[in-house]
């Protein structure tokens, strides 16, 4: 795919349904498999917008399927399909195919998710890039269009994300055309994972609002926002499409919840003791940007119970300061250390991830997808720091 004026094409004449599956290659064949289906249904859809507009379909189509193909670790496919083959879901053939192509169809909603938070956290980078608020920006500076052009590049990375989250909905639903008693029981999982994501989006906006410090709230934020979305409901999604029993279905919630969890807060660590090439964005981006996260409120309580007010004043002070210096970015996550926050959260990451593994002890799910998703929480530790 190129630049503006390009068109993303399906691959060849393949039904979707006779893709090939990633049973026995790993995850680098499944992140290829999500990306074909993904290139299949945007270039089945390309044809139309261009026939509605075509600055449309050149503005704003081909930066959305950019974002989509090129990026992304897709992680919330890479759940549904162990969801899928957890409950014993066929690892090849023409009904895997289908389930990982109505799974794909998670990455369209992650860029949903994705174009908004970076407007509403007013964001400037993205997996290294621009975000497309600020692309869709530089478009209008650089024409010199009328207008203000901020506003013009958060309107159209809105747009975009609706785009995205309205063909999620046409994806998801044509992927399981051929198996409606899947496609309906996989319907509950779907719709309570958007809920849940703005619930948590909303929560998280309102934390920063209110200077939220209590340790409970990103807590609840992480819950909603990260693991519901991330990994809980994308497993519970695979697992519904393979009609599994109740009690593999709760065995997978319960891994989800604490597993999604433990990443939020490696992500949090990543933040301030990360490398940008790692995480594709400037170190201290979410203490500028204002993020209420458990490392931040366990410092700041920990500081208040020792008495120790400048620690206090220079926490304080730090949290959504846009222009912190990237020396100051730095004595935070000095100070956060030797508060004994650091250590807390690395702590709190590493029990959670054994109470997810140990959740899938007793679980009735295959063997390969235990052994799969007890690797995925083992290496969440080793990306910690």
């Amino acid at each position: 795919m190129t630049a503006s004026g390009s068109r993303v094409r399906p691959r060849g004449d393949r039904k979707h349904h006779e893709a090939s599956c990633p049973a026995a290659c790993g995850d680098a064949c499944l992140r290829e498999a999500v990306t074909r289906h993904l290139e299949d249904f945007l270039g089945r859809r390309s044809p139309a917008v261009a026939g509605l507009d075509v600055d449309f379909a050149d503005e704003v189509l081909d930066r959305l399927a950019r974002f989509v193909v090129e990026g992304g670790k897709r992680v919330r496919p890479t759940f549904a399909w162990w969801g899928w083959r957890a409950a014993g879901g066929a690892d090849d053939g023409p009904e895997a195919a289908s389930a990982l192509r109505a799974a794909s169809a998670l990455e369209l909603v992650q860029a949903f998710a994705l174009f908004q938070d970076d407007v509403m956290d007013r964001s400037e980078v993205r997996r290294g890039e621009p975000a497309v608020h600020v692309r869709f920006a530089n478009d209008h500076r650089s024409k010199r269009w009328l207008g203000d052009p901020d506003h013009y590049g958060q309107s159209a990375a809105l747009l975009a994300g609706d785009l995205a989250l309205v063909w999620a909905e046409d994806m998801f639903t044509e992927a399981l055309s051929h198996m409606p008693d899947a496609r309906e029981r996989a319907r509950g999982p779907w719709r309570a994972m958007h809920t849940e994501m703005v619930v948590g989006q909303f929560l998280d906006m309102r934390s920063q609002a209110r200077g939220d410090t209590a340790e409970s709230t990103p807590l609840r934020v992480n819950r909603l926002k990260t693991a519901a979305y991330s990994a809980e409901r994308p497993l519970h999604l695979g697992a519904a499409l393979a009609d599994a029993n109740e009690k593999v279905v709760q065995a997978l919630r319960r891994y989800g919840e604490a597993v999604g969890s433990a990443y939020q807060l490696r992500d949090d660590l990543l933040d301030l003791y990360g490398e940008p090439a790692q995480t594709g964005k400037a170190v201290g981006a979410d203490l500028r940007e204002g993020k209420r996260t458990l490392l931040l409120a366990v410092g700041l309580r920990r500081a208040r119970e020792r008495g120790d007010r400048e620690a206090v004043r220079m926490l304080d002070s730090a949290i959504g300061d846009p222009g912190l210096p990237d020396a100051d970015v730095r004595a935070v996550a000095d100070l956060l250390a030797a508060l004994g926050a650091k250590k807390a959260v690395e702590q709190r990451l590493a029990a959670l991830l054994r109470e997810g593994t140990r959740s899938l002890a007793d679980a009735p799910i295959t063997p390969v997808a235990y052994e799969e998703l007890r690797r995925r929480a083992d290496g969440a530790i080793t990306r910690a720091t």
